[in-house]
């Protein structure tokens, strides 16, 4: 079991010098969120470590937006342009039902018949009519067979669960219920009336049980799980009316990266290639391509150009460094950046931008960890609204140990839940995947840390709560 994290653990390697200093300089024995003591105000200048301008953002980070109104901005940016529909989901198409597993009714499920559609046994056993004893006719009534002739009193007929029941049948007399005499006459012998008598319309599923033709099965917006597949095949429907999955474009950059083998001379093993595409596909999206650019500017632009995807997802470059070519390549085609980094750690470089009528470009920082950072905080609001598919109901937990936070910027950090309390895992710097790989949720922790005990907001990762088989198809 992964240890759990210390007090004092940061991201230090994700924090410029200025932040830095300011968690490292703090009293560790203060109460998380509160301020250092330091000195007066007059005593040095204010920005240095332990004045009162000490945990300002610096200059660079004034375009950043904190975190709940970056999930916003994405969720919202679903609704542009998409024929005014205030919804922002894609086009509803019709979807056959060996295909629609995890996709959203774009219409009601309305009963296309009477279920049961005619009457039907509820056990394997006798059709009977009237009092018993009763003769017993020599052809049973199976599933799946045309009407048979109608009984008279006094007379029964062997008869399988799911057969339609004969006419003028009182009751089903279950096997274990019954029994033949010498005489080739049926007797019941657990019936709880007068003796060889039944219940009338014992064990018999009466036509329009469950629901008449016409009835609203489910409405808009279930999500189609293995249950909503068969009840829509047992209702007539052949093909459901669903909301698409968002079609996702990823294009790794990067020419560190390697596909296979161990890292060697300066080279590193790609993780977000592997780990991108299936939690995508967790999220909703149907990935399309997942493109090797490297950090080449005319490549990123003319993959760009060519993406036909709702969603294009990019992997590093987000930064100004002199490889950094995502922002200047949005530039270059004219988009519309709607988030330009975010109050978050790991993975504040992270960008949203809107690249076409009809299409959005998500930037997620290169570090592995600052990715899923990037995707739980960008992509999965988005991809949400496009696909129609229920939010996450908010919940808290308390913390098993406390959190030691950021002096501005929201803290996303692996954890585990256990007996009703979340418990912070190791291993969750910016470059980092140990943490994410045991754990059950991401805790989200407020500027300046959280106390154990604190009830804290969880994000679930999908196949903790979905199960990995259906979570992604």
């Amino acid at each position: 079991m992964t240890a759990h994290a210390t007090g004092a653990d940061t991201d230090a390697d994700d924090l410029d010098v200025e932040e830095a200093l300011a968690l490292v300089k703090e009293d560790p024995g203060r109460t998380p969120g509160a301020h250092p003591s330091g000195p007066a105000r007059g005593d040095r200048p204010s920005g240095a470590e332990g004045s009162p301008g000490a945990h300002r953002p610096p200059h660079h980070r004034h375009h950043a937006v904190v975190w709940p109104e970056a999930r916003a901005i994405a969720e919202r940016a679903a609704r542009h342009g998409r024929g005014g529909s205030r919804a922002g989901y894609l086009t509803p198409v019709a979807v056959p039902l060996t295909s629609a597993l995890g996709l959203t009714l774009a219409a009601p499920l309305m009963a296309l018949t009477d279920l049961p559609s005619f009457d039907t046994s509820a056990m394997d056993g006798w059709a009977v009519s009237g009092p018993g004893p009763w003769h017993v006719r020599d052809e049973g009534v199976l599933a799946g067979h045309a009407e048979h002739a109608p009984l008279t009193d006094g007379e029964a007929v062997r008869i399988a669960t799911g057969a339609r029941i004969p006419p003028d049948t009182t009751a089903v007399l279950r096997s274990e219920h019954g029994r033949t005499d010498d005489k080739g006459r049926l007797h019941a012998t657990a019936a709880a009336e007068v003796p060889h008598t039944v219940a009338h319309g014992q064990d018999i599923r009466p036509r329009g049980q469950e629901c008449r033709s016409g009835d609203q099965l489910l409405p808009v917006g279930t999500l189609v799980t293995p249950a909503v597949l068969g009840m829509a095949a047992a209702a007539g429907y052949d093909t459901l009316s669903a909301v698409p999955r968002p079609r996702v474009d990823v294009f790794v950059l990067g020419d560190e990266l390697l596909s296979e083998g161990l890292p060697h001379g300066g080279l590193i093993r790609d993780a977000l290639g592997p780990m991108l595409p299936p939690w995508l596909r967790a999220l909703g999206a149907e990935v399309t391509a997942v493109r090797r650019v490297g950090d080449d500017e005319d490549a990123l632009y003319e993959a760009l150009a060519a993406s036909g995807a709702d969603v294009v997802v990019t992997t590093g470059g987000t930064a100004a460094g002199p490889v950094d070519h995502v922002h200047p390549t949005l530039r270059r085609i004219g988009a519309e950046l709607l988030v330009d980094g975010v109050q978050v750690r790991p993975g504040h470089p992270m960008l949203l931008a809107r690249t076409k009528e009809n299409q959005h470009l998500v930037g997620l920082p290169g570090n592995p960890l600052a990715a899923v950072s990037g995707l739980l905080t960008l992509a999965e609001p988005l991809l949400r609204t496009l696909a129609a598919r229920p939010a996450q109901e908010p919940y808290t937990l308390p913390l098993r140990d406390g959190v030691q936070g950021h002096p501005y910027d929201t803290r996303l950090v692996p954890v585990s839940l256990r007996d009703d309390r979340a418990l912070p895992l190791l291993y969750n710097g910016p470059a980092m995947l140990r943490g994410i790989a045991a754990a059950d949720a991401l805790a989200v922790v407020p500027p300046g840390g959280a106390r154990p005990g604190e009830e804290t907001e969880l994000l679930d990762l999908p196949w903790a709560s979905g199960g990995i088989g259906v979570c992604f198809t």
